[in-house]
């Protein structure tokens, strides 16, 4: 496999790894053996796993990246990420960064509505993942789409996701995390504000392209990685450049645009007293 062509970046976006998941996360879930086969292809070519702080660090300042860099996140914080990916990722030696929605981890935190759509991490076990060299960045507190919160509801769930994790990860000892990732990926100028504002140094989109320094530390984007998602096609996914990646998801870019349109007229007409929606 070579690496994409310029400067970019490919940034794998995970959420569960599990043998049988429910029907809600089965597409986009992948078999531990997938994982493994998709990691041991990684470290067979080359490539060099870096964390989201590590790779906007590196942005920021005009620092040289390795010759084959990619990122592996993980999305929700499904328990399959502690179960089957962090074995695989000790045995490569793999840095990699979980994207934790607070209020869908199991603990003195959950929101107990039956929002989280599998079994969770405990914070024990995202403690490990820690302790392990996988970066904890933050997915909000309770998953909603953020580009259609309130202001106050918005602020509630950057800074709740925010102080949590810090709180769990080491009190007031333990660093701010410094990595945001948006639910679903939606965000607009509003949402992208005020997560900077908040403190975090580096967003995630999902984008369904390579990541570049000119998209802006708070809009990167990822590509998904899918239980569809066989050897040949994550090959593409992580070598094929720029080009090879838009292929393969013309056509989800395409809804992501067209469902784009219907989220902006929402938020308008949510502007029209008197309008439901």
């Amino acid at each position: 496999m070579r690496p994409p062509s310029g400067d970019r970046v490919p940034i794998l976006m995970y959420h569960a790894v599990a043998q049988a998941p429910p029907p809600a996360t089965y597409g986009l879930s992948v078999s531990p053996a997938a994982y493994a086969e998709q990691m041991a292809l990684l470290a067979e070519n080359g490539f060099t796993p870096l964390t989201t702080a590590t790779l906007a660090a590196a942005w920021r300042e005009n620092r040289p990246l390795p010759r084959k860099p990619v990122l592996i996140t993980f999305d929700d914080g499904y328990e399959g990420v502690h179960t089957h990916a962090l074995p695989v990722l000790r045995k490569h030696g793999f840095a990699a960064t979980l994207f934790a929605t607070t209020g869908w981890l199991r603990g003195a935190h959950e929101v107990r509505s039956g929002a989280a759509l599998d079994r969770m991490l405990d914070w024990e076990q995202v403690r490990e993942l820690a302790a392990a060299g996988v970066e904890i960045g933050g997915h909000s507190h309770t998953h909603p789409e953020m580009d259609q919160l309130t202001d106050e509801r918005l602020w509630f769930e950057v800074l709740r996701c925010k102080k949590i994790l810090r709180e769990e990860l080491g009190g007031g000892a333990a660093p701010p995390p410094v990595s945001f990732a948006y639910p679903y990926g939606y965000s607009n100028r509003r949402v992208r504000r005020t997560v900077r504002a908040a403190g975090f140094g580096v967003s995630l989109a999902v984008g369904h392209a390579l990541a570049a320094r000119g998209q802006g530390p708070y809009a990167l984007e990822r590509v998904t990685v899918r239980r569809s998602t066989g050897a040949e096609e994550f090959e593409r996914l992580v070598s094929g450049g720029a080009g090879a990646v838009g292929r393969n998801f013309a056509g989800d870019r395409a809804l992501t645009k067209g469902y784009a349109v219907v989220r902006r007229a929402r938020q308008c007409l949510r502007k029209v007293p008197g309008t439901r929606v």
